[in-house]
């Protein structure tokens, strides 16, 4: 199983779209013509986060803007680095987590960005993939 897609639904669509594309490194592509304005994210040609705008009146039971987070992997040292450098670059804050070993799951670094009130963005690594060379 793997992650399709992640739908955020905020007030600030540029916001999240800079972070999305200036932190992140994902890409703006392609979105169908839908009457919400709006944003699709691409990774490795899929697109992986919607944003939505969240200034239409919402729908009975739910409520804007929404989501917990989403949890992005990162497999390698160089991709690690390179989301620091990122990070660094635009003065983005961040929290650093340790995930302990626990039987056969493998211990893992976790960096959470907080985007908006609501919503929060955690990128995922092993613990040796954050160790400079």
């Amino acid at each position: 199983m793997q992650l399709d897609h992640a739908t955020i639904v905020t007030a600030d669509l540029d916001a999240a779209r800079r972070f999305f594309v200036d932190v992140a490194g994902l890409t703006q592509g392609a979105r169908p013509p839908f009457s919400i304005d709006g944003y699709w994210l691409y990774a490795n040609g899929r697109p992986l986060i919607h944003l939505i705008d969240a200034t239409v009146a919402v729908q009975a039971g739910r409520v804007a803007p929404r989501i917990d987070h989403i949890a992005f992997r990162l497999e390698s040292a160089d991709e690690w680095q390179a989301l620091l450098q990122r990070l660094h670059a635009t003065d983005t804050r961040y929290q650093l987590a340790e995930v302990p070993q626990t039987g056969p799951q493998q211990a893992e670094l976790q960096l959470f960005v907080a985007l908006a009130p609501g919503v929060v963005i955690e990128f995922v690594t092993a613990p040796r993939h954050a160790r400079r060379s």
